[in-house]
């Protein structure tokens, strides 16, 4: 972990992160593009592993890990639509933006590790009970988020079939295999 962590440094992180992995959101793909196109909004994003406590966040992950897709955390509130990160982020240029990615071996991935930073969560009495309900929510909002991940994924293969597009359909059918073995 560095000291100081520059804008250049972010931006070839996020370049480098692209080029080498697929995220499941792709429009989360689309956000990260405009962060590192304008320095001064990179200059007020801060990767971390501390999602969650900080003012406003956004959580992303790729394909080759079993984690939700996207999710924005802002005040306390969750959502997974990209559009409305995305608003608030170039609506609020001045407002720090916490990222926490998930992808096969970041933790040994030496260009991840040069850009974390770590965060100073504030001193919160935290009872069993917040914990329990946190976890409960999160995981409605992951299977909420699955369904309709899901039906769009149907919707997908069924638009593949009619137009005879079997690449698409190969692939969108070996996605949603992959989903349905994961659950049961």
């Amino acid at each position: 972990m560095k000291s100081v962590i520059t804008v250049a440094d972010k931006k070839q992180f996020i370049k480098w992160f692209l080029e080498r992995y697929e995220l499941r959101n792709p429009e989360a793909e689309w956000l990260l593009q405009y962060l590192a196109s304008n320095d001064q909004l990179l200059a007020k994003v801060h990767f971390t592993e501390q999602f969650k406590n900080v003012h406003k966040s956004l959580l992303m992950s790729t394909t080759c890990v079993q984690m939700t897709g996207f999710k924005f955390y802002k005040n306390k509130r969750v959502t997974s639509d990209v559009e409305k990160a995305f608003l608030d982020v170039h609506s609020h240029p001045e407002e720090d933006v916490y990222i926490t990615l998930y992808y096969r071996q970041r933790s040994d991935c030496v260009h991840y590790l040069q850009v974390i930073e770590s965060v100073q969560e504030p001193v919160r009495k935290t009872t069993p009970t917040d914990i329990l309900m946190e976890l409960q929510v999160d995981l409605l909002l992951d299977h909420i988020e699955n369904i309709h991940y899901t039906k769009q994924l149907k919707i997908a293969i069924d638009q593949a079939l009619d137009e005879g597009d079997r690449e698409t359909f190969m692939k969108l059918s070996a996605n949603y295999q992959a989903i349905v073995c994961n659950v049961h």
